[in-house]
């Protein structure tokens, strides 16, 4: 059985039930919870701090995606600031030293989450219970923090790789671009190698490798938007921590669709709407681009008909905070040793 810490909505369980392997997650967002149990996956409701290792005793492996709020570009950058700080707490947990006074100092709470995953680790390995594998996601400025788990894990055994994964290379119909950490005990830790080629405005595909597959379109995703791109990543906080009524990034994102879109790479919806009906609208273009909660789940590669559960903002904030679980079962198969489904392998051959 896999524990996955920060769990969300399922972007990593989803995935990993897909290539037959059990999970549990825990997760404290009741929205997110209710979303979970609503596409069956098994939910502990509660703060990750609060457990352990000991809490699950038959756990074999260890998933978590942090909150990336701290840590993101878009966001106040308060991790990014004491990004030293976390490195060196991380070494100290390595020591096994108690950090609960420092991790009182940060402004905010969710800086210090990024080390769960490490503790979790450590203690199941004093236990003399060590996951066999542990996989994490988090924002691209966090690599960091997972190379410095990296060199921990390693001399405790583990063979470990990490770096940076773009959606698109894995089929995923965005570019969204994510930092990923794969241990092992029992084998050589690998990233998985991308089955599509990377988005680039400046390259075709045909320019590309070619036995890559063709990266996948906004618009033959969900059956609109942009024709000769992906869609662009899934982001619903703004800085100032609200929902962004594009559903698509910030305002450089949102120029991007409306520039595809007056360049005639587009093809339109039925849901391209006047800007009075979003809702929580506050001003801006008339002809303001809505994605669809599930256009939105689509572009994250979760399945159409996944049962997202609370508001509307609420279910595009679980979205945007997932994992894309295609990339997801990509870095799990590649981890554990296990094959894609039938049907990727077969894509990824054509």
């Amino acid at each position: 059985m896999i524990v996955d810490l920060f769990a969300g909505p399922g972007g990593w369980d989803h995935a990993a039930t897909q290539l037959g392997l059990g999970v549990v997650g825990i997760e404290h967002d009741h929205a997110a919870c209710e979303t979970r149990r609503a596409a069956g996956l098994a939910t502990v409701e509660g703060d990750v701090r609060s457990y352990g290792p000991a809490d699950f005793p038959e756990a074999s492996d260890l998933l978590g995606s942090p909150p990336c709020q701290p840590y993101s570009v878009g966001g106040k950058g308060r991790g990014r600031a004491a990004l030293d700080t976390v490195l060196g707490l991380a070494e100290q947990l390595a020591r096994r030293e108690s950090i609960t006074r420092a991790l009182a100092g940060f402004d905010d709470d969710r800086t210090g989450l990024v080390l769960e995953p490490l503790r979790w680790t450590l203690e199941a390995i004093d236990a003399g219970h060590p996951y066999n594998t542990v996989m994490l996601e988090q924002v691209p400025t966090v690599l960091p923090v997972w190379d410095a788990f990296a060199r921990i894990l390693r001399a405790e055994g583990y063979s470990v790789a990490t770096g940076r994964l773009s959606a698109e290379e894995y089929g995923v119909p965005q570019t969204r671009l994510r930092t990923f950490l794969a241990a092992s005990l029992s084998g050589k830790a690998r990233l998985p190698a991308p089955t599509h080629h990377r988005y680039r405005n400046d390259i075709t595909q045909e320019q590309e490798a070619l036995w890559l597959r063709p990266w996948v379109s906004m618009a033959s995703a969900i059956g609109w938007g942009m024709t000769a791109r992906p869609a662009l990543t899934i982001a619903v906080g703004t800085a100032a921590g609200g929902p962004d009524p594009s559903c698509v990034g910030g305002s450089g994102a949102r120029a991007t669709l409306y520039g595809e879109r007056d360049a005639g790479r587009w093809i339109n919806c039925a849901r391209i709407v006047d800007a009075d009906d979003l809702p929580a609208y506050r001003g801006g273009r008339r002809d303001t681009i809505r994605l669809s909660v599930q256009d939105a789940a689509i572009l994250q590669s979760f399945p159409a008909d996944y049962p997202w559960q609370g508001s509307w903002t609420k279910q595009l904030e679980q979205i945007g905070n997932a994992v894309p679980p295609l990339l997801a079962m990509h870095v799990v198969a590649a981890t554990s040793g296990l094959d894609l489904p039938a049907h990727l392998r077969q894509e990824a051959a054509a």
